[in-house]
């Protein structure tokens, strides 16, 4: 009997021993390979120039869609959000890749398309780089890419890890874009969790505008943060830019995927019966400067929630949507219901006039 519980305790030093050398060893190895990108360093992953694009008339179109990395449709839950699944299957992933790309080629005469969670190799997405994917769609387009996810493994779920992650967001231009920057945010999540998550940034295209520029900037701003903070950090430094850009006589528009809704919108205006889950809530007033305007359409929801595959019952919101300086006039603004067919998040087209 002492025999045979001295080997069971031993057995179970061993195991114990065993689980902390692989959960250290993750620990490890990502701590190693951790992506710190410099806050001084502006430079865009990708651009890829048009030659012989026109300069943009008074009237700018621009389509702002977070894509999901063509894996979180209608059909998909996801383990970040309280669902199950971590990788659509191959068809569904085709499908929603497909009808994606679809998508983008039908919305005619868009000027920008600013586009979230895009992926260049990653396994969740079958390590299709969907940045070219897209600009061999859209080849008339110039185009930038800025990384904002960047991990060797995500170990979680540890029965079927997510893997590699190599993603960002990407802005494609009917025009000639003189400048691509990317901008890091200041912030994160404390250590070890960070080294599994994004390092949020906004991208910068700067395209010429008879004798100004134009600012195209698009954003991903963080999300599971719960307190606010790291959005308040990152709002204080996207503002401050923005508006020190207007005050040298450009124009700016920002779109993006914000994770908190624009001001003055009902955090829970589409939330089902029975939701006890997070709602992202407003963006403060204060963040947004004297003169500068918020473009979002309040009758379509732009994102829902992953606890589950989409119906009814699903908590939906709207966290996606445009910021203009005081020159850029707001004409439509018009939220695309593709009921959550290809993504997590639906389309927002813009129209605006420069003063």
């Amino acid at each position: 009997m002492k025999k045979g519980i001295k080997i069971a305790f031993t057995l179970l030093k061993l195991v114990l021993v065993l689980a902390v050398l692989f959960f250290g060893g993750i620990i490890l190895y990502g701590t190693i390979t951790e992506y710190k990108p410099k806050p001084e360093s502006h430079e865009a992953i990708s651009v890829n120039e048009v030659p012989g694009s026109q300069t943009p008339s008074d009237t700018i179109r621009l389509l702002n869609w977070n894509i999901g990395f063509g894996g979180l449709g209608a059909e998909m839950d996801f383990f970040y959000d309280g669902g199950k699944s971590v990788r659509a299957p191959r068809t569904v992933w085709d499908k929603d890749m497909n009808g994606i790309l679809q998508t983008l080629t039908q919305s005619s005469n868009i000027d920008f398309y600013l586009l979230q969670e895009v992926d260049v190799a990653s396994k969740r997405s079958y390590f299709v780089n969907q940045f070219d994917s897209i600009g061999d769609y859209l080849q008339r387009y110039a185009s930038a890419f800025a990384v904002n996810y960047n991990v060797q493994h995500v170990p979680l779920p540890f029965t079927r890890p997510l893997g590699k992650v190599y993603s960002g967001v990407a802005t494609f231009s009917a025009h000639q874009v003189a400048e691509a920057q990317r901008y890091q945010y200041p912030g994160s999540f404390p250590w070890p969790t960070r080294i599994f998550f994004l390092d949020r940034c906004f991208l910068v295209t700067a395209i010429p505008w008879k004798s100004s520029t134009l600012l195209v900037i698009n954003t991903h701003n963080s999300a599971y943060d719960e307190t606010g903070e790291l959005k308040a950090q990152e709002m204080a430094m996207l503002m401050n830019y923005a508006t020190d850009a207007y005050k040298k006589g450009h124009y700016v528009i920002i779109g993006g995927d914000f994770n908190q809704c624009p001001p003055g919108f009902n955090p829970h205006a589409y939330e089902p019966d029975g939701f006890t889950g997070f709602a992202p809530p407003a963006m403060p007033d204060s963040f947004i400067p004297d003169g500068w305007k918020t473009a979002f359409d309040d009758q379509v929801p732009t994102n829902r929630h992953l606890d589950r595959p989409f119906s009814d019952a699903s908590f939906k919101t709207v966290i996606d949507f445009y910021i203009v300086s005081p020159n850029v006039q707001i004409q439509t603004i018009q939220g695309i219901d593709l009921n959550f067919a290809y993504s997590d998040h639906q389309p927002v087209y813009l129209e605006v006039t420069l003063d």
